[in-house]
């Protein structure tokens, strides 16, 4: 007879805690040098030098700068991933931002990283998988923040990545083929609050967006009428948007906030070459698309106005996140049983932000908790983590504790949470029906 599940989670939590100092390391390590999405190549080696350190073997370059490692189980029944995601956000104003490029661990995957490392740590110190009956896929993800659109389009373009997402890339390149549950994990902003974490809950999906807004150039004093100015096309075009918002339902939970990345060239020349980002959020697919049509229509009234072109790149953005009660029920137990259950709940109210692991949800059971451990807002200069005991080392625990859950006792349970799960696309519909925007 094996080890009983309790033991397998004790040994584990017990790993993770003598090695503790080695973990909140690697993830202070990761917080110093924020690097953004398809370039986190310092981080990726950080990923792989503890998968070294471990005697793990893996496959990297994965979507550029992904790593995979999979531990065999006694039985390969089923296979669990665990992932955390490698890149970080753009907040230039942030005290830890990189000078260079703005970036900021201000949403804490460096967290993600760490917390996947413990889990390993544990897999190993513990020997877990001679008494687990699936397998354990190991993953650090690239590029999960939407951002730089036009450099990762200039990427999908040279044909280096389909999407600009990286959880949307491992499906696209097949290594979510074989993996029946995902399990991961992002540190909230908890502080002075009861709540310390979730097991997530819905979460608007979105697409994006590339305009590029083509005028005429002229003498902006001297001879502006012989001009076709592109900002005031711009211009047009956003408030025709706000003219549209009375439309979006509130239970749709439609967003819609563009940037000007480029506004013309220079002022003494009237602005023939303007650029805008956007997204449209919401909380259906079929909300998204149309709040989308009605964006489209209204930029391009913009350029009717003042008779300018507008051309708009559509990108596929992520899809909403489905929660999966039953697998978000074992991730909230296992919090409970490290912070408490009074300082657990199942499920947030709807979140206005967006993951690719909204693309996962649609493809298999998925879980993507909320832990504590930050104070400050998301994106914002203000995030850092306050608590490492929580963002690290607890969401370690509770990452392993899950797949301990599912792949204990046969797979048992792991076997149930695939078993009752109906995919709301499959491979191919999802890169058909939501890809077909590349």
């Amino acid at each position: 007879m094996g080890r009983s599940k309790a033991e397998l989670k004790k040994a584990a939590c017990e790993a993770i805690d003598r090695n503790r100092d080695k973990i909140i390391e690697l993830g202070d390590s990761i917080f110093a040098e924020p690097e953004l999405g398809y370039k986190e190549f310092k981080t990726s080696e950080k990923f792989q030098a503890a998968m070294d350190e471990l005697g793990f073997q893996y496959e990297s370059g994965v979507a550029i700068t992904g790593v995979i490692s999979t531990q065999k189980g006694k039985e390969s029944k089923m296979k669990v991933a665990l992932m955390g995601e490698l890149d970080a956000v753009v907040v230039p104003d942030h005290p830890c931002a990189n000078p260079a490029t703005g970036g900021a661990h201000a949403c804490g995957h460096n967290c993600q990283i760490a917390s996947v490392v413990g889990a390993a740590i544990a897999i190993k110190e513990a020997n877990l998988m001679e008494d687990l009956f699936g397998d354990i896929a190991l993953m650090a993800v690239p590029s999960e923040e939407f951002v730089e659109l036009e450099y990762r389009n200039k990427l999908r373009e040279e044909g280096k990545i389909s999407f600009l997402g990286g959880k949307q890339e491992f499906v696209k390149l097949g290594v979510m083929d074989d993996v029946d549950v995902m399990v991961m994990q992002h540190t909230g902003s908890t502080s002075g609050q009861k709540i310390k974490a979730n097991a997530g809950g819905p979460a608007n999906g979105f697409v994006g967006k590339l305009i590029n807004y083509v005028g005429k150039e002229a003498h902006a004093g001297g001879a502006p009428h012989m001009g076709i100015n592109a900002l005031n096309a711009a211009e047009i075009g956003m408030m025709a948007i706000h003219a549209n918002r009375e439309t979006f339902r509130d239970e749709d939970h439609i967003r819609v906030h563009p940037i000007i990345t480029k506004g013309g060239d220079l002022v003494n020349i009237v602005p023939s070459d303007v650029r805008i980002e956007t997204y449209v959020r919401g909380a259906r697919t079929e909300a998204i698309l149309d709040a989308s049509m009605k964006v489209n229509r209204a930029l391009e009234a913009g350029a009717y106005a003042v008779g300018a072109q507008c051309k708009i790149t559509e990108l596929p953005g992520y899809l909403p996140v489905l929660p999966y009660e039953p697998l978000a029920k074992l991730m909230a137990s296992n919090l409970g049983e490290i912070l408490g259950h009074d300082k657990v709940e199942l499920y947030a109210g709807q979140n206005g932000g967006s993951t690719d692991a909204g693309d996962i949800s649609h493809l298999m059971p998925t879980v993507h908790a909320y832990i504590g451990g930050a104070k400050g807002g998301a994106h914002c200069p203000d995030y850092e983590i306050e608590d490492k005991e929580m963002a690290y080392i607890a969401s370690a625990k509770a990452l392993i504790m899950t797949a301990i859950d599912l792949l204990a006792d046969d797979a048992e349970i792991g076997l149930e949470v695939k078993a009752g799960f109906t995919p709301a696309l499959t491979k191919e519909d999802y890169l058909r029906d939501w890809g077909h925007l590349n």
